[in-house]
């Protein structure tokens, strides 16, 4: 090997470690807003979070102390309403994509999935107040001789979580049909060829393969929706109380913080850099916990 071999030798491992350095660079750099928004929240809202800041409401405006106890409450109801709703349209719809890769119908689903992945949360909110909060509905049942007057409309945590429901459902889709599609065949055509019904072979031995991939999903879903501001302001609105109604106004931890944010009280101030801290930290362990699941599972989200 002569001089000139070694030199161009010499030369490539240079530009290539000078090229794996910059990308670590940036890398690090891509990462340094995120660190500084986390430390900056810790710093503001870890003195204001203790034992009486998440089990009581709000105090009214001048008095001192105060909790959270509704919007934490508020906030947990909607996103469970939310994800009983999108899961398992998401997951099946995610099932059938697997299922039917070329059809007609898989087309135009995909696009929908895609383009509605792209549509702003705040659009979906207005949606959503043009659908359900504007209109009142109102129905008269005849239960057994007794008659059941049933309105609904206005501002409502239903509204809110079908908001977030629509939100979650391109996660869901995605995640469930990725992860079947990397399941392998084989498997399918053993329980077929065992006499098991189609049905039972996608339940009983493809879902359960895939599963570790799909609660991934589920997650990531849930930590998308979990900080969501814009669509509660058309829907769930709020509510200074404590409240379980679900088809009344409710609050909610990112509605909360808005408001109590561009108030102009201190002590507001301080109650919406708390509950930035619980949200934030909820988000931040969703996830960790998806990442260590799909590394667990080696799954490809």
């Amino acid at each position: 090997m002569n001089n000139t071999q070694n030199v161009n030798i010499k030369l490539r491992i240079g530009k290539s470690r000078g090229f794996e350095a910059l990308v670590t660079l940036v890398a690090f750099i891509v990462t340094l807003p995120l660190i500084a928004i986390i430390v900056y929240i810790f710093k503001q809202g870890i003195t204001k979070v203790n034992w009486s800041f998440l089990t009581h409401i709000p105090a009214p405006v001048g008095e001192t102390g105060g909790g959270i106890a509704n919007a934490l409450l508020g906030s947990i109801l909607i996103v469970i309403i939310a994800s009983v709703i999108a899961v398992p349209v998401g997951i099946a719809c995610g099932i059938y994509l697997s299922e039917n890769k070329t059809s007609r119908l898989s087309y135009w689903s995909r696009l929908a999935v895609d383009v509605l992945q792209g549509v702003p949360s705040i659009v979906i909110g207005i949606v959503i107040y043009f659908w359900l909060v504007k209109p009142q509905y109102k129905w008269d049942w005849n239960f057994f001789g007794h008659i059941l007057h049933i309105e609904f409309g206005g501002f409502s945590a239903f509204s809110g979580s079908i908001a977030l429901a629509i939100m979650m459902l391109p996660i869901l889709v995605r995640s469930t049909e990725e992860t079947l599609k990397m399941i392998p065949p084989s498997l399918k055509e053993a329980g077929l060829a065992l006499g098991m019904p189609y049905n039972k072979v996608i339940l009983r031995v493809i879902v359960p393969c895939g599963i570790s991939g799909i609660l991934s999903g589920v997650m990531l879903a849930i930590a998308r929706v979990a900080g969501e501001t814009a669509p509660l302001l058309f829907t769930a609105f709020g509510n200074p109380y404590l409240s379980t109604n679900v088809i009344k106004p409710m609050e909610s931890l990112p509605h909360l913080i808005f408001n109590y944010a561009t108030s102009p009280y201190d002590e507001w101030h301080d109650i919406a850099w708390g509950a930035s801290l619980i949200l934030l930290v909820t988000v931040l362990l969703l996830n960790i916990i998806t990442k260590i699941t799909t590394r667990r599972w080696k799954v490809q989200l």
